[in-house]
């Protein structure tokens, strides 16, 4: 049986007193588990869900959420987690693409759904749910017979260059994800995830998430990412590993009582969903030095965590997301189609299992990314000579100017370098001169003054004259998307404005 709920039968019937579940005051057994899953969808399976069917969920991390998906993939249906920091006009695009005929939803956001009501049924977590559940206290219902290229759930993009686009997850992309991360992370029983990242994201859902219910371990639910619920949760729960996005990461580092704080029960710690500035490595590094902090690299289209720096290696390839993990193939190719050499710049391309099949219902962009079995990214990344990947940029976001290619990473690690930045993020501003020129939006720290022809002498001393801002705008914080990714689109639209007004 490949479903993903039947560990939780599994667990249920090998250790039915475990923890399986916490959060929100409630701390679920894996029988209480199960029991839960079966009468839930039973109420879900009356209502007409079936193999096939879309059903969609809204909310904001919670046991109940990850209850809900467990039962719709018991029914052979597909589970669409959506990004509740979205507007409702989002909200139905996504909806009415997907065909989803149900969406469980927050009460709060169910009634802002309402400004832009999509054609599908409602049903609000709280009493409602509970309500569906007690109709059928008791019941159970088989795992559904799934086969490897079933479609477990769709998640769409976070649209950082156009519209959302549906990633169709199957059972084999979701199988074969755990599998990687296990090994890489010896992953047993005895383990206990932090969820701090949200549920629709892969980082909450899956890395390692989910992935430790199938070992019978256990799930810390946190409602949202809070820094000091963040730290009270490892000191009170003892989780063994928990996902961070760097922005995440940087909000843990800013507490003035991180030091205090006993953190000795992570083992490890992935970090994800955007590059990871070498600076806050270093003190990630420093902070935490009895667990494996490894830096990662996935995609919503992989299901996550594609390749991790080893332990051994965290120090000497500082600043690599590490090697492909169990069954993933990695490679770069340039520009005419050959695969780069060791050191060269090209377009990183995954091959494996775990690799998803292709976007919902959109034939043209998954022959664009799907290209001989293998996906290409859109990221720009070289291969060292050992087999580590490096990433560079966002192919999007390399910035041309006068014939040279100047990645936007680069310039953003010289501005890290400045103890007064917070956060940094460059972009390209149109030129009539050059083509295009760098332009960096920088969040300066609290209680710092920072001048813009200071910041500009800084990287004149640390990178080539090409590559340095010709302009720095100072911002309270950068545009991110709910996974923590800037949205480098924001910007560039700004800075093509600011472009038109910079004298010639």
């Amino acid at each position: 049986m490949i479903n993903t709920s039947g560990a939780v039968a599994r667990n249920a019937d090998r250790e039915p007193d475990a923890v399986a579940l916490i959060g929100g005051g409630r701390r679920l057994t894996n029988a209480a588990l199960h029991a839960r899953v079966g009468e839930l969808a039973a109420g879900l399976a009356e209502r007409g869900v079936g193999p096939g069917d879309v059903v969609a969920v809204l909310s904001e991390n919670r046991v109940e959420y990850v209850e809900l998906v467990l039962a719709v993939n018991r029914l052979g249906a597909i589970y669409l987690p959506l990004n509740y920091r979205l507007a409702p006009p989002e909200w139905r695009y996504i909806l009415e693409h997907a065909g989803a005929g149900l969406v469980v939803a927050e009460p709060a956001l169910c009634e802002r759904m309402l400004t832009d009501a999509p054609d599908c049924e409602r049903l609000e977590f709280g009493d409602e749910l509970e309500a569906v559940a007690a109709a059928h206290a008791g019941e159970q219902r088989p795992d559904a017979d799934v086969g490897l290229d079933d479609t477990q759930r769709l998640m769409y993009t976070s649209g950082t260059t156009s519209r959302p686009k549906g990633v169709r997850i199957t059972y084999g992309n979701a199988i074969f994800k755990t599998l990687g991360l296990s090994v890489e992370f010896d992953v047993t029983g005895a383990d206990r995830v932090l969820v701090a990242g949200p549920l629709y994201h892969v980082g909450g859902m899956d890395l390692p998430g989910t992935g430790i219910l199938a070992h019978g371990g256990s799930m810390v639910i946190l409602r949202r990412f809070e820094p000091g619920l963040v730290l009270d949760a490892i000191e009170a729960e003892r989780p063994t590993c928990v996902w961070l996005a760097p922005a995440m990461v940087r909000g843990l580092m800013e507490r003035d009582d991180l030091p205090e704080r006993d953190l000795a029960s992570l083992r490890f710690m992935i970090n994800g969903g955007e590059k990871m500035p070498l600076p806050l490595m270093r003190r990630l590094l420093d902070g935490l030095p009895n667990c494996r902090v490894a830096d990662a690299y996935g995609l919503t289209e992989t299901v996550g965590g594609d390749t991790y720096v080893d332990r051994l290696h965290v120090l000497d390839k500082l600043g690599s997301v590490g090697k492909p993990v169990l069954h993933l193939e990695c490679q770069v190719v340039l520009e005419d189609g050959a695969r780069a050499g060791p050191g060269e710049t090209g377009e990183i391309c995954l091959r494996g299992p775990k690799v998803f099949g292709g976007y919902w219902r959109d034939d043209r962009a998954t022959a664009e990314a799907i290209c001989d079995g293998w996906f290409h990214t859109g990221d720009v990344g070289r291969l060292d000579a050992d087999g580590y990947l490096w990433i560079v940029d966002r192919m999007g976001d390399l910035i041309v100017s006068g014939g040279e290619n100047i990645a936007s990473s680069e310039v953003e690690r010289v501005l890290y370098e400045h103890d007064a930045i917070l956060e940094a993020a460059v972009v390209a501003t149109p030129d009539e001169r050059w083509g295009e020129v760098p332009t960096a939006y920088v969040v300066a720290a609290d209680g710092v003054t920072l001048e813009a022809d200071a910041l500009i002498a800084h990287c004149s001393e640390r990178l080539a004259r090409f590559k340095v801002p010709q302009a720095v705008e100072f911002v309270e914080a950068l545009p991110r998307n709910a996974s923590g990714k800037v949205l480098k689109r924001e910007l560039r639209d700004r800075a093509e404005r600011l472009g038109d007004r910079r004298p010639a």
